[in-house]
């Protein structure tokens, strides 16, 4: 079969995509290997609520409900993008994975396990963070307690009063922490192996985003001057407990690192009250016990991952030469890489201003880039 245009993804970045092509007239294919939009919204933890604001986090086309509250719960993001793809009149073929993209005379053929799909223009939009990947500790395989990774993590029922440590330093383990200890928990520690920079969500009222907005295209240098103070005022000093300031600041490490802040959502009480217990990174296990970096053990009765995400598209674009060695594509945005014409990439970030609202930017800017392609 042919198509005008492929979105692969059916996810935020996808649907952006999907509905701001629409708008410039063309009726592009949206492909997703799971069953309904919004998968990865859908198995994310309970009590997830977007960490940015919902008047910055809609996309292009359609304004999320007020009904929501100012920062949305994950059902509420998920019944937002049911509602976005049905508003936009998307053309869903849920169900299919695509198993590998060619080049060929016309532009693109998608390998699917059940038919092939030729199009000039594909847009990749699987998501930065979409194959979950256990690090291969030594001795990980002989664990005794349970070992599983944070995309598997739900809630805290499993874990009533039982001993857990948290391998991790970012939003999801901080979160999953909190969660950890409010939902009873024996005993929660977070195994950390670089100290994180963290910053309120709202100070003053103000959502910590409406600020990154404002401060985006300035140099990290500068940023990174202008958060250190809100952080020295908004944030305790927290390495009497094992988590001291880091050196670089919180800019530098979006844009070199592709790492975020810690948002907080009660992750600082939780350490200061030594609810949530700082420890060394993990360097191995034996038998029950997890060994640390700093030669120290412990025995917990389950281990859960917050790190290890890839994207996953080695096998399905890795022979093209659009990768880093990260795994993530070369350019994003409305540009493409050298060699592939027609195909761009969008959704593989960690904007400071926000993911959801830089995922409409970029639809905006490929939708015009689809059509100039031509």
């Amino acid at each position: 079969m042919r198509e005008n245009i492929v979105v692969l993804g059916a996810g935020p970045a996808g649907l952006a995509v999907g509905a701001m092509l629409r708008e410039h007239g063309l009726d592009p294919l949206l492909v997703d290997r799971a069953d309904s939009v919004g998968s990865s919204w859908r198995h994310h933890y309970d009590r997830l609520h977007l960490h940015t604001a919902r008047t910055l986090s809609h996309l292009p086309g359609l304004r999320m409900p007020r009904s929501y509250g100012r920062f949305v719960a994950r059902a509420d993001v998920v019944d937002y993008l049911e509602r976005y793809a049905a508003h936009h009149q998307l053309r869903l073929s849920l169900g299919t994975t695509v198993q590998r993209v060619e080049r060929d005379e016309a532009g693109w053929r998608l390998v699917c396990a059940d038919r092939e799909i030729e199009t000039p223009y594909v847009v990749v939009a699987t998501g930065g963070n979409s194959t979950p990947v256990l690090p291969d500790w030594p001795g990980s395989t002989e664990f005794r307690g349970a070992l599983v990774h944070a995309s598997a993590y739900r809630n805290p029922a499993p874990y009533v009063g039982r001993d857990v440590l948290v391998v991790g330093a970012g939003n999801t383990s901080s979160e999953i922490s909190v969660d950890l200890v409010e939902g009873g928990a024996r005993r929660v520690r977070v195994a950390v192996r670089t100290p994180p920079n963290i910053v309120r969500l709202q100070v003053g009222g103000l959502p910590s985003q409406a600020v990154s907005v404002c401060v985006r295209r300035l140099p990290p240098s500068v940023v990174d001057r202008m958060i250190r103070t809100v952080q020295r005022v908004t944030v305790p000093d927290l390495a009497p407990f094992g988590l001291p300031r880091p050196k670089d600041g919180v800019y530098t490490r979006v844009v070199r690192d592709n790492q975020i802040p810690i948002l907080d959502v009660g992750f600082i009480d939780a350490v200061r009250k030594g609810r949530v217990e700082v420890v060394a990174a993990v360097s191995g296990f034996d038998g029950p016990d997890v060994l640390l970096a700093d030669g120290s053990r412990v025995t917990p009765d389950a281990v859960i991952v917050g790190v290890g995400y890839r994207p996953g598209l080695e096998p399905l674009i890795g022979h093209l030469g659009v990768l880093r060695e990260d795994g993530r594509p070369r350019v994003t945005g409305a540009r493409t890489v050298d060699g592939a014409p027609g195909m761009w990439f969008t959704g593989f970030h960690n904007p400071i201003s926000g993911l959801l609202r830089e995922l409409g930017i970029d639809a905006r800017r490929i939708a015009k880039a689809v059509p100039a392609a031509r």
